[in-house]
């Protein structure tokens, strides 16, 4: 049998192995995504500042829900795809008259992608007293697959450019938007438009980090148990003193230089 080693630890200290339900990473994977041209949805309101606009310029965009789907690919045993459906909420300044302040409007596009990833083989229905039909009087447990499940990281996305043009493709209309988005603009969203209809097409980039994660008992090295060693801090600084507590910001004024990173680079 090999030598387990533990790193960064004091082996002498080692007191049992434990057994612990954990989530693993299967398989992930990071990209960079260069979103070109996506249509941006609005209010009625917003349309008719778009439909009289000279020219718009994107200020922010953020993601603001993803809709993740996984299905396991019946060819490929233990291969899943994560199917992952972004919406993104655009601020934009909108210029409609030469020489004028612009009007702030917000809009909504959306963007698709799949990935394949590995999640290892395995269904099992998992009966937890947690989950419960009626927790109050029935205690009838809930069955749950172990099924591997879809995990997103990103950041917001890097706004790019924006555009006005034509709406020339019916296939442009068809777009499916969740109501919590639509909640969330407070009104909704115009998603059919005539042929020649003036809209906005934002160009965005995205990182991201997809991960493939299934609940595994794991045998794991116990040490002892995690104790605080950090003494809570009660008091109520003066903010000259708090300011002078933090860290100079060199790096603000002399940006260091950029550091050689493969992932995602294509």
């Amino acid at each position: 049998m090999a030598d387990n080693r533990f790193s960064g630890a004091d082996t002498s200290s080692f007191k049992e192995a434990v057994c612990i339900d954990a989530g693993r990473v299967y398989d992930s994977c990071c990209d960079r995504d260069c979103l070109e041209d996506l249509r941006c949805y609005f209010t009625g309101e917003s349309q008719s500042l778009i439909d009289n606009a000279l020219s718009v310029k994107l200020t922010k965009s953020k993601v603001l829900n993803v809709l993740i789907d996984v299905e396991p690919i019946s060819f490929n045993k233990g291969f899943y795809s994560c199917d992952l459906t972004f919406f993104f909420l655009n601020d934009l300044d909108v210029y409609t008259t030469p020489n004028s302040c612009p009007t702030q409007v917000s809009g909504i596009s959306s963007f698709s992608k799949k990935v394949i990833l590995y999640g290892s083989d395995g269904n099992v229905q998992v009966f937890s007293s947690d989950q419960r039909v009626n927790p109050t009087c029935d205690k009838t447990a809930i069955a749950n697959s172990n099924s591997p499940k879809c995990v997103l990281q990103c950041v917001d996305p890097v706004p790019l450019t924006a555009r006005i043009g034509s709406l020339n493709d019916t296939y442009q209309n068809a777009s499916f938007i969740p109501q919590e988005v639509i909640d969330y603009m407070g009104a909704p969203l115009i998603t059919s438009c005539a042929p020649g209809t003036p809209t906005v097409y934002v160009t965005l980039g995205l990182f991201t980090i997809v991960q493939l994660i299934r609940d595994v008992q794991m045998l794991v090295p116990v040490y002892d148990f995690c104790v605080p060693e950090k003494q809570c801090d009660d008091t109520t600084d003066q903010p000259c003193d708090v300011f002078r507590k933090i860290k100079f910001p060199t790096d603000d004024f002399f940006p260091p230089k950029a550091v050689n990173n493969n992932c995602g680079d294509n």
